[in-house]
Formats: C-alpha cells, structure tokens, sequence
C-alpha cells in the first residue's frame, strides 16, 4: 500500500488527457465546497466565509497543477464574496470586504506556491530514483560480468598450471603444480558466491553447502557422504567470506587426501555459536592422524595456508583425532567475525 501510495504521489499532478477534463474537476471541487459551507450556516458564527474554499484550492493545486489551482483560487473567492459577505447575493465593495479578500488572496497564493515547489521537489526526487535505480542495476550488471570475468580468468591460470605440469618430470613438483591448479580452479568456480553486489553477508548454511558441493565435486568423489549441522538465519560477513571459505575448503580436501584416499566415508561439519564466538569443527571417520603427528613440525602447504587464514581473522586453526577415530579440523574465530 505504501509503495502504490508513492507511486501516485510521484505522477502529481496528474496529468489528464484532456485539460478541460481538469478544470471541470476543479469546478466540482469548488461546488461541493460551496455545498459544505452553505450546509455548515446553521452551526457556523457569523464571518468565516472561505472556511471550506481553502480546502477546494489545495486540493485542486496538488491534484492539478498551478493553472487549475489559480483557477479554484478565483472561482472559490467569487464564490465566497458573492454568498457569504455581507450584504449578500452580490459583490460588495468596502475597505472591509478588501482586506478580507486581500487575506484570502494572500493565503492561496502561499498555498498554491507551496504546493507546487513541493511537487517540482518531488518531481527532481523521482528522476534522481529512477536514475539511482538505473545506476545501480547497472553496477549490479557489471560486478556480476567482473566476478564472471575474474572466475575464467582463474580456471585460465589453472588450465595452464595444468598444461605446465606435463612438462614438468619431477614428482614433487608435479604435485606442487596439481595442488595448486586444484586450489586456483575451486576458487575460481566459488568465487561469483563468495561476494554480493549489495554488500549484504552470506548465509552461512547455504554457502557451505555450496562450497562442500563444489569440493566434493572437484575431487570427484561420489562415495563420501556429507552433512552440515549450522544454525539458521546465521550471516557470514563479506569481508571475512574469502578466508573462511579457503579454510573450509582446505580442511574439507585434507580430510578426503589423506582421511578417506581409498575408501568412502563420512565429513561433518558443525558450527556453533557461542556468546557471538564461532567454532567450525570438520569431522572425518577416515584413518585419523599418526601416532607421531605433531602440529609444530607437520606443517604441509594447507596446513599452513589454514593457519595463515586464521590469523588473519584474529582465529586458531588446529587439527586434533577424533574419539571415534578419524580427525577433526578446528576453526575458532572471535566474536567480531
């Protein structure tokens, strides 16, 4: 109701297809004001005589314009001057009757002049809303072919990271370049979910669900069953959306290396939130971390990427085996996250 209500208040004054089509409306204004105040006589004190015109002329002016508005001025002072000043049925002419038309004169001019600065305001407010709206439909459009744009530039990089590797005969530096042609092509294919245009966080349920889909996926395993325990309505903020993911991402992959390489199983992931602080565990039922894991010394590249990507959020990444075997990966971010 409100939006129709702003709508009609930006087409004023109305513009009709026939002008006199105004001015007859204008006319019936200015009659039924001259009904009302002719009805009120009885109740009414002796003067008043354009009490119930004002009405007639403002109502004219802002549903109008200017013209059938001054029109309503005059016919409305006529009206007033020739039945309800004394003596009546006629026009007389006193020093009186002048300052009183001089008042009323005075009152419509200000009231007309109002009105109609208003809706030429208003007039200025809704060109500068449909450009605005213009404006930010096309930003939205560009943001939209820059993350597309950004999204094949990676996958580029990672076809190439990919082509590199064929002429590269050193084991370890074949994974190297697999790795990071993984990492380059999920980034690439997550990144058009990672930002809105509208500045507006993720809801953090519907993002991991995407972005376990798209591990999973890229890793090609159909046998790892997945599920996801986060509370509803949760938002992620945008500034944080690209590390968080990232550890995510990394967590969810070691735990399909190197806790499910050659079997099917299953990844939980639960977060919680406690007093405004996040906790991420990522749980696996795969082999579980050797005997001899040490956190300070095993330091593989997604290890230390993950670390990295908690300090960054003022958080703590920490991998730890699980009471019913397998691993668990750990994020712990602050309350301001």
């Amino acid at each position: 109701m409100r939006h129709r209500n702003e709508k009609f208040v930006e087409r004023l004054p109305l513009a009709l297809r026939r002008s006199w089509y105004a001015y007859f409306l204008t006319t019936c204004l200015c009659l039924a004001a001259l009904a009302i105040r002719s009805a009120a006589e009885i109740a009414m004190p002796i003067g008043y005589p354009f009490i119930s015109f004002f009405p007639a002329v403002i109502l004219s002016s802002f549903l109008f314009g200017v013209r059938p508005g001054i029109y309503a001025g005059l016919l409305c002072g006529l009206l007033s001057w020739y039945f309800f000043i004394p003596p009546r049925m006629g026009f007389p002419f006193h020093p009186g009757v002048i300052l009183a038309l001089s008042f009323y004169g005075a009152v419509v001019a200000v009231d007309i002049a109002l009105i109609h600065f208003l809706q030429k305001a208003n007039f200025n407010l809704a060109v500068e809303r449909e450009r605005s709206h213009v404006l930010a439909q096309n930003r939205e459009l560009l943001f939209h072919e820059l993350q597309h744009r950004v999204s094949n530039n990676l996958q580029v990089v990672a076809a190439m990271l990919s082509l590199q590797r064929r002429h590269v005969d050193h084991d370890l530096a074949r994974r190297a370049l697999d790795e990071a042609s993984a990492r380059l092509a999920l980034v690439g294919r997550i990144s058009r979910a990672l930002y809105n245009p509208s500045g507006e966080g993720q809801n953090i349920r519907a993002f991991l669900s995407t972005l376990t889909a798209d591990v999973l996926e890229a890793n090609g395993r159909e046998d790892i069953a997945l599920t996801i325990d986060a509370p509803e309505g949760l938002i992620l903020k945008p500034d944080i959306a690209v590390p968080f993911a990232l550890i995510v991402t990394e967590a969810v992959s070691n735990a399909i290396e190197h806790g499910l390489p050659h079997r099917g199983g299953s990844i939980h992931i639960h977060l919680d939130v406690t007093d405004g602080a996040i906790t991420l565990n990522v749980t696996d039922d795969g082999k579980g971390l050797s005997a001899d894991f040490d956190p300070g010394f095993h330091q593989s590249l997604g290890l230390r990427i993950s670390n990295a990507l908690a300090g960054q959020l003022n958080g703590r990444f920490s991998l730890q085996p699980s009471a019913q075997g397998g691993t668990i990966a750990r994020l712990d971010l602050p309350v301001h996250a």
